[in-house]
């Protein structure tokens, strides 16, 4: 039998991804690269800690990203991404951009994080009112409204899960309920945050439902990664990847929006 040699595989671009330690959605990640372009994932090291303010802050100290970041170099990614909301949220804005120094500084290359990220994706879509799902308990979703409205973005809704533990065993359905609950008139788009919440095929069914541009943890990092190397990711009907897709519906002045409940106190339905 003949074969024939065509001189492959073909030239691979690299993306290094730094994950915390219990990040499940690696296959997610994937659906949003080109066929060109490989993902190298590392993960912070294990701590016995439940997600939580405590725990993102954990996983973003710095000297911790340096040693993911320095892992990667020896296979040359194009881009280092930090693949976690709440741990490049929990500092603020000014605790973000330290993150994308020190991993620069780390690997002499450039740098996002998933809530960089969110940021640069509300201003390309001309966002300056969002509503918000987050499986996350009250306390880390406020230090999520906090960080959003530090950049100058109107919180609009929230709804979040209290989830601690296991976010990635989340259904699509509950997503989707929750992104219901959260949206109301005002919003002009939705963040569904954490990268350990499965998201990709939700998206433009809720776009297509709401009317609304919708955007998650991790395609905003693959974005704005992919974005940092001059290409684009994939994510047919999403209105951020597509432009096609994208609607800009006329919205009301914003209401005022109620607070959280203190910690402890469960959200109704």
């Amino acid at each position: 039998m003949d074969v024939t040699f065509l001189g492959g595989p073909r030239p691979q671009r690299g993306v290094g991804v730094v994950a915390p330690f219990d990040f499940a959605l690696d296959r997610e990640l994937w659906r949003w690269v080109p066929d060109e372009v490989s993902l190298h994932l590392t993960r912070t090291p294990y701590v016995p800690v439940e997600v939580s303010l405590d725990l993102a802050r954990l996983v973003s100290e710095h000297e911790t990203l340096h040693d993911a970041v320095r892992t990667l170099t020896a296979i040359a990614p194009e881009v280092v991404a930090y693949a976690c909301t709440s741990g490049s949220f929990v500092g603020g804005i000014v605790g973000e951009r330290a993150m994308c120094g020190a991993m620069t500084r780390a690997g002499a290359l450039p740098s996002v994080t998933t809530s960089g990220a969110l940021l640069e994706a509300l201003a390309e879509l001309d966002v300056r009112r969002v509503a918000l799902v987050t499986p996350y308990t009250v306390s880390v979703t406020r230090a999520l409204e906090e960080y959003v409205a530090e950049a100058g973005v109107a919180v609009t809704g929230c709804a979040y899960m209290g989830l601690t533990r296991h976010i990635w065993k989340v259904p699509y359905r509950d997503v989707a309920d929750m992104a219901r609950r959260a949206v109301g008139v005002a919003a002009e788009a939705l963040f569904i945050s954490c990268t350990n919440l499965p998201t990709y095929d939700v998206i433009p069914q809720l776009e297509a439902e709401l009317r609304i541009p919708v955007i998650s943890a991790n395609q905003v990092t693959m974005w704005a990664a992919l974005r940092r190397m001059g290409t684009r990711a994939v994510g047919p009907y999403q209105a951020l990847i597509d432009p096609a897709a994208r609607t800009g519906p006329v919205v009301p002045e914003l209401p005022d929006m109620p607070k959280l409940p203190d910690e402890g106190q469960q959200q109704e339905g």
